[in-house]
């Protein structure tokens, strides 16, 4: 196994994940009932999964690799810039589930989540495309076998990763299951 693998079976479960946003806002905007602790799940995910999880392992150990070589600057600057997007879609998705909280889940309060989740489905369809050019690239021209065994090896040796990426999965699972979802 190598880091770059890892980050591409990441991918397979953002993928997952990108399905689920997707049936929500569709929901959302339909009028559907998604209760209000599954979108804070999705929040949830979108945070520690794909912030805490898979951008800090491209972030904190693919990244600075790669760069080391003065090589693929200008694409991952790009990368960094959508993960800042993602960040941010994140917050105001937080800031819109207060106030269905606050205010109840009329339209006025849905319609804001379903409009930030769509953004996210759209950015991230088309940011997994840009990462994994970015990896095919990475792989071909710079990361020899030892680098890319010794940042996988980064990757498993974080135990509060591993924990906290079960517990994810188990939402993503749940999430699916769910009545909007089908």
């Amino acid at each position: 196994m190598s880091a770059t693998e890892e980050l591409r079976r990441d991918h397979i479960q953002v993928r997952r994940f990108d399905s689920i946003v997707t049936k929500c806002y569709t929901a959302l905007y339909g009028g559907g009932d998604v209760p209000l602790g599954d979108v804070e799940k999705i929040a949830r995910v979108m945070e520690e999964f794909l912030d805490a999880v898979h951008y800090s392992r491209e972030e904190d150990s693919y990244f600075p690799c790669v760069a080391s070589y003065d090589h693929l600057r200008r694409e991952m600057h790009v990368l960094l810039v959508e993960h800042e997007f993602s960040r941010r879609v994140a917050v105001q998705l937080r800031r819109y589930m207060r106030r269905w909280k606050e205010e109840g889940s009329d339209l006025n309060a849905r319609e804001p989540i379903a409009r930030y989740m769509r953004a996210y489905s759209v950015y991230i369809s088309d940011h997994l495309s840009k990462e994994e050019d970015f990896f095919d690239r990475a792989e071909a021209e710079i990361l020899s076998k030892e680098e890319e065994y010794e940042m996988y090896e980064q990757f498993r040796s974080v135990v509060a990763t591993s924990k906290k990426l079960d517990d994810l999965m188990g939402d993503i699972d749940y999430l699916e299951s769910q009545p909007w979802a089908a």
